[in-house]
């Protein structure tokens, strides 16, 4: 993990993506409200998922990586409220092979800094395409 400030923000993110390195889903949807929504766009078309069962659907996914690295190229944090907004490099490994991807990903934290709003933008696919 490259770029990542040092700030609450900064250590709930690092903490987001080491949750995901070991795959420890339970940890990581309790990051999220009871009611937190994520809005995907890895799969080119609009996914909504509501709830923390919902979210454990998308979640499965990360089951298959090997390896996340990620880089981050832009970084904004506000703190009433309290929102993330960031362009990540991520490379990763899932299913033998390495991908490459650009991410842009927004938060916004309800008051019990749990995340309520998570808009997951994918940038540029793995195949090289730009959204």
């Amino acid at each position: 993990m490259k770029n990542i400030p040092d700030t609450k923000l900064g250590q709930f993110y690092r903490s987001h993506i080491e949750l995901i390195l070991k795959k420890d889903i339970d940890a990581l949807l309790a990051q999220y409200s009871p009611d937190g929504l994520l809005i995907s766009s890895f799969e080119k078309t609009p996914k909504y998922f509501r709830g923390r069962k919902e979210l454990e659907v998308h979640f499965q996914g990360i089951l298959g990586i090997d390896g996340l690295d990620t880089e981050i190229a832009f970084w904004a944090e506000t703190e009433d409220p309290t929102t993330l907004m960031i362009v990540e490099a991520i490379t990763m490994n899932a299913g033998g092979s390495e991908a490459k991807m650009r991410f842009a990903d927004s938060w916004v934290l309800d008051e019990n800094g749990l995340i309520k709003i998570h808009f997951a933008g994918m940038t540029q696919y793995p195949d090289g395409t730009v959204a």
